[in-house]
């Protein structure tokens, strides 16, 4: 099982976390939200936290919510090398960034470098994915059930200056998509996913990991070009291995020639060398 961690960059940092919260750096916000395995101790001093200025937490109606300690726009510019994507704090708790998936996106950008590549990113939320691939000229196609998904996924597309890259929009179930590009003969060079532990198509299709998985990628696999150069799979809140992943995955690669990595992503406080765990991955490369 592989770690990859990171400390972030210039505009995100994992500040503290501890006592089921975290606190981070968005660019210029600083904002604490819960996360149920942080039960060790906070580094930091009470008074840095209480700067932060939103809070996610339950108000005096028992709903949770963001509270706010200043004010703060409804989205905000952030940036990572030479992409532009913006932060929104959603009823869910969410920013619509994956701070640690930097570390996929660097990894796949130096795979697609100088080739002119088909990729089809599936449960593709807000789309940095999408836009790290279109930078590097492959063609994109994004699949997300959530319009309001796409639509915050095209405004990083905006502003990042990538409008003139090729990125086909699809509002669809993943899975139906996929069985309908299989029997359009459509292949893919490399595919990446992120599939929720549960979920519903734009028609209500139901989406359950442990049954709809497997599926999924026993169709993926159909849809890889002849000479496919890989496969990412990352995964939060499913309550299962990253080894769960691999050998799922491994059911389906296992006649191409290629590696397996497998592990968990992190994320590293910025003040001590304490790690995160915030998702698992799996991927296959040639």
């Amino acid at each position: 099982m592989k770690i990859i961690s990171t400390s972030g960059w210039d505009e995100y940092s994992l500040l503290d976390s501890g006592q089921g919260y975290r606190l981070e750096q968005f660019g210029k916000f600083r904002i604490t939200r819960p996360d149920p395995q942080c039960i060790w101790k906070r580094k930091l001093d009470k008074k840095e936290w209480d700067i932060a200025d939103a809070k996610f937490t339950k108000d005096t109606q028992g709903k949770e919510r963001w509270i706010f300690h200043t004010k703060m726009p409804e989205k905000w510019l952030m940036h990572y090398k030479d992409l532009s994507f913006y932060a929104k704090l959603t009823p869910f708790k969410h920013t619509g960034i994956f701070p640690e998936q930097h570390l996929q996106w660097d990894w796949m950008e130096q795979k697609i470098k100088n080739k002119k590549l088909k990729i089809l990113n599936l449960f593709a939320y807000t789309g940095i994915a999408s836009l790290v691939a279109a930078k590097n000229n492959c063609e994109v196609t994004h699949v997300d059930a959530s319009s309001p998904s796409i639509a915050w996924a095209r405004e990083n597309q905006t502003a990042s200056g990538l409008n003139d890259k090729p990125i086909r929009w699809i509002k669809d179930d993943v899975l139906k998509f996929c069985e309908r590009e299989l029997k359009r003969q459509n292949t893919y060079d490399a595919i990446i996913m992120d599939p929720p532990v549960y979920g519903h198509g734009p028609n209500g299709e139901v989406w359950d990991f442990k049954k709809s998985f497997p599926k999924l990628l026993s169709v993926c696999r159909q849809l890889l070009s002849p000479h496919p150069l890989f496969i990412i799979i990352n995964a939060y809140a499913i309550s299962a291995s990253s080894l769960m992943l691999k050998n799922v995955l491994s059911d389906y690669v296992s006649n191409l020639k290629g590696t397996i990595e497998a592990g968990e992503l992190c994320l590293q406080e910025k003040f001590n060398n304490r790690l995160l765990s915030t998702g698992i991955f799996a991927r296959w490369s040639k």
